[in-house]
């Protein structure tokens, strides 16, 4: 399986939809659950032995942080969850990382309408 190909693609919408709904509604740790915490994209390699969650927080740095802490010390419960929840042939070990796309593409466009604000004026 490539991977790019259709399967893969659907395996990462599908493990991506339930990590989302798992992050929201089954982690207790008020670390996670105090966070507005978004899996941005979801890769699982070819052969589904590893999983990488990128995901995304409003807040401050130290949130992010203490959130994805949390997130990392609930990693056997979410991979228990994932397995009972998307029929694989493995569960795929999950590593979460922090995305800061968003964060960046907003900072920028803050800095593009500066620029063209400075230009009209």
């Amino acid at each position: 399986m490539r991977k790019n190909s259709i399967k893969n693609t659907r395996i990462n919408m599908e493990v991506q939809r339930e990590l989302s709904e798992i992050i929201r509604t089954e982690i207790k740790d008020p670390r996670v659950s105090n966070a507005m915490i978004t899996v941005v994209a979801v890769e699982v390699t070819p052969d589904l032995k590893y999983c990488k969650a990128y995901i995304s927080m409003l807040g401050s740095e130290e949130a992010a942080a203490s959130a994805l802490e949390g997130l990392k010390n609930a990693v056997g419960y979410v991979r228990k969850e994932l397995a009972r929840r998307v029929n694989l042939r493995n569960t795929p070990e999950i590593k979460f990382v922090l995305d800061q796309s968003i964060e960046y593409g907003v900072a920028m466009s803050k800095l593009i309408d500066d620029v063209t604000k400075d230009l009209k004026d």
